[in-house]
């Protein structure tokens, strides 16, 4: 499943990590904003609400003024009456503002009486200003620039900061050069009198659980000697899971005991009867009070669901990979959890480019904070094979099974049929050696997850045909060139013109052979046979194979599982799940009610992270939405009701795809498959009546900060409302010395120029600081910004301890706070 119109590191313990942090200290309430330091309800359950309900003192929320107001413009696009200023004030993102074609034009807004100005926001939607200066007047006839600004991206959303002294009147957009050859295009033009209150306090936890109950009371503390206790068969993995998570950033040896609690424990209790009922395969409680933790559940794999829960619940320091000096608090909770589907799933394309076996293990761990269970890896396809496979002591065809990865494991995407480059860069060969992929297996298997390898046949096939001369048979597609016995391998992203010979003996034997060494290297039940956009295989030579195929996972103990195109085959009875991608959604039904099929969903438009998720964006298919797929896309959804006439029970589950035309490497992969994988793995565990879009934003938005520690690449997503954190380092230094006093700060999606960073001391001295970051934010090259570091070198006046709080904010966000303290030794 390729092309078109198809689809087109964070840790493994020793992550990558994109901040480093050592020796800091924040106040809890800054380690996880609106924790620790809010009320919270006693009583907050799904029933009432999407979300655990915390409550906090409210600020005043700032008004819209433009709304208003009156709006004016220079000019308007074809004097058209849909284009006129009045649209940049109406509330209404879906109307716009367009001037003339020309580089000279303005459009403002007439305040309903003089007010102070706090900021401004310009929605661009297309036609964006390169150059422009933001201005206001109290007359209309005298203009004072607020600030001009040279802009290099288009859509865009432009907060500016005003601060007015005193009260103003109209504040104008004066444009001096436009995006190209159109005008300008503003769709609202928002005027606001005072800095935005803090966003609402929120657990954060993603996929929201079945059933959250927030308590009064002071929340656990995690202890230096805090020992991890593990009870029942099974309870070991899970607990040594989460001491492995803990202990690189708290520095405590959390050693994992059978018996003996000690102060502040946390109990992972594996047994009949632990889960909720009726949930035993990944069920959990958790419950969290002052005192101690306790985890529960009937098997390992419920048991490590519960884990990740509570690892959501710590500060979000606590996915540093250096040790961190911070209250290590978790509130109190009451949690009842089980997922509404069993299969969550995500599939890597490493056929096309390949991932060595250590981004493959940073894929995964990203993912298994998510409860995603299924790692789908696409290890054949017309680019490359990336799996070794042992020649049969039975071997009739005389076939040498190691030219599959001795010639396909060097070949990958390269160039489409015009010269030009697939995707950022060439495509990265290698391939799997048999131990690569056991470990592979292992290490999903340790995150939760199981491995469902797939072979794509009888399509997508050159890769196979290029490396096996046997293969190459009369009705084999496409036809070796003459004097070679075999076809040119084909990097680029073409699809449906390769196919398997039906009528050949060799093209069974070659697929029995496979399919068994592939079920001999995988534990779990599955074994996919792809079975996608055979367009060159005739429907008989197509079903003749298929059935074949599936026959022969049958009887290797496995289940089967192929793109939606083999529904209409003889599956086996009971026995086989249709993975849906794009196309006939009655003939998975058919599967379904006439072979007992189970499904499997990934649909193009709400799972597809190859396709673009902004138009900002240079990379990335449009085919499967018409546009853009957002992460509104991959959320608003509903995986029950899918598929028609078909009940709830026969959906497996959902699966998120990442192809390989253009991505390469695992730092890409994150970028596009992060946060809309986060939707998918909500939309596989959360009741559909729990899902609500703002409420998953709301609690994303404190993602961001965790995933900036992890170093996971993701795209900042422009409708989260992306949250910051700081936090301090206390220090002693010499007097007379610098300090070196230093801030860490995230702040997902955000240029450093754009912050705002200002130290206030206890003795009265304030300094303004420059944020520094060892990486930008750049979405043409898919990359999210670094943690931000703030550092005041100030050397003080005599020994002494001195506290500095840091306030750091970017235009049209409520600023964060940090405070640390310096302890000045006498220089003797």
């Amino acid at each position: 499943m390729s092309a078109s119109p198809h689809r087109s590191p964070t840790r493994s313990r020793s992550r990558s990590i994109g901040v480093a942090l050592s020796a800091v200290l924040a106040a809890a309430m800054l380690a996880q904003p609106g924790v620790g330091m809010a009320r919270v309800s006693p009583s907050a359950t799904p029933s009432a609400t999407p979300s655990a309900t915390l409550t906090a003192t409210a600020a005043a929320a700032p008004a819209n003024l433009a709304l208003t107001g009156t709006a004016t413009a220079s000019s308007v696009e074809l004097d058209r009456q849909d284009f006129v200023a009045a649209h940049v004030n109406d509330g209404d993102t879906n109307t716009r503002w367009s001037s003339k074609y020309q580089d000279d034009n303005w459009v403002q807004v007439q305040l309903a009486q003089p007010a102070k100005v706090d900021h401004v926001t310009l929605t661009w939607p297309n036609a964006c200003a390169r150059d422009f200066a933001l201005q206001t007047s109290a007359d209309g006839v005298t203009w004072t620039d607020v600030t001009r600004l040279q802009r290099d991206t288009c859509p865009r959303i432009d907060i500016i900061d005003v601060k007015s002294p005193a009260p103003v009147s109209y504040v104008r957009m004066r444009g001096y050069q436009r995006w190209a050859a159109y005008g300008y295009s503003i769709s609202e033009f928002e005027i606001w009198d005072g800095p935005p209150a803090p966003p609402q306090p929120t657990l954060g936890l993603l996929p929201q659980p079945v059933s959250v109950q927030t308590h009064d009371g002071t929340p656990f503390t995690l202890h230096k000697n805090t020992r991890i206790v593990a009870i029942g068969q099974g309870a070991d993995g899970p607990a040594r899971y989460l001491a492995g998570i803990l202990r690189p950033s708290t520095g405590y040896r959390l050693n994992v005991v059978g018996q003996g609690w000690g102060p502040a424990p946390i109990v992972v209790e594996v047994g009949a009867g632990k889960a909720p009922a009726g949930h035993a395969d990944e069920g959990y409680t958790l419950t969290v009070e002052a005192d101690r933790v306790r985890i529960g559940a009937d098997t390992p794999n419920g048991a490590l669901n519960g884990v990740q829960t509570l690892r959501q619940l710590f500060p979000q320091w606590v996915e540093s990979d250096t040790v961190v000096s911070t209250a290590w608090t978790v509130p109190q909770v009451t949690i009842s959890d089980y997922p509404r589907f069993a299969y969550r799933g995500m599939m890597l394309d490493v056929a096309r480019s390949f991932y060595p076996m250590d981004e493959v293990k940073a894929y995964i761990d990203a993912a298994a904070q998510f409860k995603v269970n299924r790692l789908h890896l696409h290890l054949t396809d017309d680019q490359g094979w990336r799996i070794a496979i042992g020649t049969p002591d039975d071997n009739p065809s005389g076939i040498d099974y190691g030219l599959l990865t001795g010639i396909s494991g060097g070949t990958a995407m390269t160039y489409n049929g015009n010269g030009q480059q697939m995707g950022t860069e060439l495509g990265v060969t290698g391939f799997y050696t048999r131990a690569d992929y056991a470990e592979i297996v292992r290490y999903a298997g340790e995150n939760g997850m199981t491995v469902v390898p797939e072979i794509d046949m009888p399509g997508h096939t050159n890769a196979a045909l290029h490396a096996i001369p046997q293969l190459n048979s009369a009705g084999a597609q496409p036809r070796p060139q003459p004097g070679e016995t075999t076809v040119p391998h084909n990097g680029t992203g073409s699809v449906g013109y390769s196919s398997l010979d039906a009528g050949s003996d060799v093209t069974y034997e070659f697929v029995r052979n496979v399919l068994a060494d592939i079920a001999e290297m995988t534990p779990g039940p599955y074994l996919h046979i792809g079975g996608d956009e055979a367009h060159v295989t005739s429907h008989a030579d197509y079903t003749r194979m298929v059935d074949a195929f599936t026959e022969t996972v049958a009887s290797l103990g496995k289940t089967v599982v192929g793109w939606n195109e083999y529904a209409g085959t003889a599956l086996p009875r009971d026995g086989a799940v249709v993975q849906f991608w794009n196309g006939d959604r009655n003939a998975v039904a058919g599967a379904v009610n006439n072979r007992g099929a189970k499904v499997i969903l990934s649909p193009a438009a709400h799972t597809y992270v190859p396709q673009k998720q902004d138009s900002r964006q240079p990379q990335g298919g449009t085919w499967a939405c018409g546009g853009v797929c957002g992460l509104d896309r991959h959320y608003n959804w509903d995986p029950g009701t899918f598929i028609p006439n078909i009940t709830e029970s026969s959906v497996l589950g959902v699966e998120s795809a990442l192809w390989g035309e253009f991505i390469r490497r695992v730092g890409q992969a994150q970028y596009y498959s992060y946060p809309r994988l986060i939707a998918t793995a909500e939309a596989g565990w959360t009741p559909q009546a729990q899902r609500n879009y703002a409420d998953f934003t709301t609690r994303l938005s404190a993602m961001g900060g965790r995933l900036t520690v992890q170093g996971t690449n993701f795209f900042p997503t422009a409708d989260v409302p992306w949250r910051m954190a700081a936090l301090g380092a206390p220090v002693t230094v010499k007097d007379g010395a610098p300090a070196g006093a230093t801030w860490t700060v995230t702040a997902p999606g955000v240029a450093s120029t754009a912050l705002t960073a200002i130290v206030t001391w206890s003795d009265g001295v304030t300094e303004r600081l420059t944020p520094t970051t060892t990486r930008e934010a750049s979405i043409p090259e898919m990359r999210i910004n670094d943690a931000f570091t703030v550092v005041s070198d100030r050397a003080f006046g005599g020994p002494g301890t001195y506290t500095g709080t840091l306030s750091i904010g970017v235009p049209g966000r409520a600023p964060v706070e940090g405070t640390l303290t310096v302890t000045v030794r006498d220089a003797a």
